[in-house]
């Protein structure tokens, strides 16, 4: 619903991958904005969902921890629907904490009667009532300043836990994975990106005569032999595609330039394989 895309307007930098599917954030990702003395770390959960898989099971678990340990909650969902039974049931764990909830209703730049949203509101501060709402649209921005200047007025006294330059707690290797995750996301239809995960085999720089090169070589794990040939495409066209706008991404994130190399692997149903998710980073502790 924009959790993701909330996160990377908040810090001005994306830190977390987006993609128009669902279950897209599979851990917690953490960001950390520092601001006229005061600094918040915010927790990129999973979104809550009905799971199918081992994995599934421990995005969940990880959503819900992160609303247990967090001192403010802000639930984000799309303004064009009113709750529905997993909103309705994490607002049931609302009622259980002592913390601040905030509700924020994303994409209002894509409902054309703004009356709308009153209905919406209504539907929502019947369930809970929050300690504030925020109209906003991750697309436009708008609302997103407002939000910050709430969640900022609400910061506790604290040493920082983070230094103020700090963005993420999320290591290079990660972050360079996630992107190249995201593109497959993008890029590939149905149930093949959910069965995907990347690791970072090789991650390093090298001086070269035009500057810093990152060279990176990637693993694409897919969990069938047939969605290993749509993921490399006909003569390696769709690997090319994705891995030519990862690199981009990359380049920008990272400020130099990247080779980036890919290789893909079929791992069946890894998704309920414990040992595997694990050697991947993706349970609850990882």
């Amino acid at each position: 619903m924009g959790k993701s895309s909330l996160l990377n307007a908040l810090l001005g930098v994306k830190v977390s991958m987006v993609s128009a599917k669902p279950q897209t954030t599979r851990t917690r990702i953490t960001g950390v904005l520092t601001e006229d003395g005061a600094q918040l770390v915010f927790t990129d959960t999973p979104g809550v969902h009905s799971p199918r898989t081992v994995l599934g099971e421990h995005m969940v678990r990880a959503a819900k921890e992160g609303i247990k340990d967090a001192d403010v909650c802000v639930l984000v969902t799309d303004a064009a629907f009113l709750p529905g039974e997993i909103e309705k049931g994490m607002i049931e764990g609302f009622k259980k904490g002592a913390g601040q909830y905030i509700l924020a209703l994303n994409k209002i730049d894509l409902i054309g009667d703004k009356a709308e949203l009153l209905t919406k509101i209504g539907a929502y501060t019947e369930l809970f009532l929050f300690n504030s709402v925020f109209l906003i649209s991750c697309k436009t921005g708008d609302g997103v300043s407002g939000l910050k200047t709430e969640l900022l007025s609400l910061a506790l006294p604290s040493s920082h836990f983070f230094a103020a330059d700090t963005l993420t707690d999320q290591p290079e290797r990660v972050l360079a994975a996630e992107i190249i995750r995201e593109k497959q996301l993008q890029n590939l239809d149905k149930e093949i990106p959910h069965g995907i995960a990347v690791t970072v085999e090789t991650f390093k720089e090298r001086t070269a005569k035009d500057g810093q090169i990152l060279e990176i070589d990637a693993i694409i794990f897919c969990e069938k032999e047939s969605h290993k040939g749509i993921i490399i495409g006909k003569n390696g066209a769709a690997l090319k595609r994705t891995a030519t706008a990862a690199r981009l991404d990359l380049e920008r994130f990272f400020s130099c330039k990247v080779n980036l190399r890919c290789w893909v692997k079929v791992k069946e149903d890894w998704r309920n394989r414990q040992g595997i998710i694990h050697n991947f980073g993706l349970d609850l502790h990882s």
